[in-house]
């Protein structure tokens, strides 16, 4: 079974909305896991929007709950990741304006930074993933970074599905990505904007190890609960 990581930042954004303390994001990671999830998958944002530092270092204090922290490559994060050791870290890019998280690392641009970054974080026996986008070149450069796991951004692939346009090239692009990623050794995650019809569509590739699904999930608990969508999520993914 592909492993499912709940991403519950949307939870942290309800509770902020009040400048309170509920719904309270440390019982929302103890109940993800408790439904399902294998992990709990929380970013951390520059401008603190959702997640904030002392719901990270709370969090942290949970057992048997793996934690996966997103940041992004900003030197004052990835201190902050260094610190806080989380079992998993996810690099990923961020526009300060940005509503949610637009594409892929640029990895020829920010090569030299990012390999730095992944190499203090190895050091520390962080599992380092990188955002990317399902392309041949970044599957390649993020093995030669030296990372140990890659997460393919979902997000075209899911709008296609979900407007039942025809995703069958761009699905196409994704499994040559996966079998790539395979034959280098390198574990791969698929994420962002996925639903029950793009979660039962890429379970059937087999190689990926893991989802993060976030939005989805906590917008479908306000109608159907926490419990029945991460099961259904779960059963799809077998």
């Amino acid at each position: 079974m592909i492993k499912l990581g709940v991403n519950i930042d949307h939870i942290a954004t309800i509770r902020n909305a009040r400048g309170e303390n509920h719904p309270n994001i440390i019982d929302a990671a103890k109940y993800v896991k408790k439904c399902g999830a294998d992990s709990v998958t929380i970013h951390l944002r520059e401008d603190r929007r959702h997640i904030k530092d002392t719901d990270l270092i709370n969090i942290l204090k949970l057992k048997n709950t793996p934690i996966n922290l997103e940041i992004s490559t900003n030197k004052k994060m990835v201190n902050i990741a260094l610190k806080k050791k989380p079992n998993y870290v996810c690099l990923v890019p961020e526009n300060r304006k940005e509503i949610t998280t637009e594409g892929g690392l640029n990895l020829i641009k920010n090569y030299k930074k990012i390999f730095q970054i992944i190499k203090k974080l190895n050091k520390k026996k962080i599992r380092t993933s990188l955002f990317i986008n399902p392309n041949i070149k970044s599957v390649k450069l993020s093995k030669k970074l030296g990372t140990k796991c890659i997460e393919l951004h979902t997000g075209k692939l899911s709008k296609l599905i979900r407007n039942n346009q025809n995703y069958h090239i761009q699905l196409n692009v994704f499994k040559k990505c996966v079998e790539l990623a395979n034959s280098l050794n390198l574990k791969v995650h698929a994420g962002h904007g996925m639903d029950y019809k793009t979660t039962n569509i890429l379970s059937k590739l087999k190689k990926i190890d893991e989802f993060n699904i976030g939005h989805f999930i906590i917008g479908e608990a306000v109608f159907y609960g926490l419990n029945k969508v991460i099961k259904r999520i779960k059963k799809l993914s077998k």
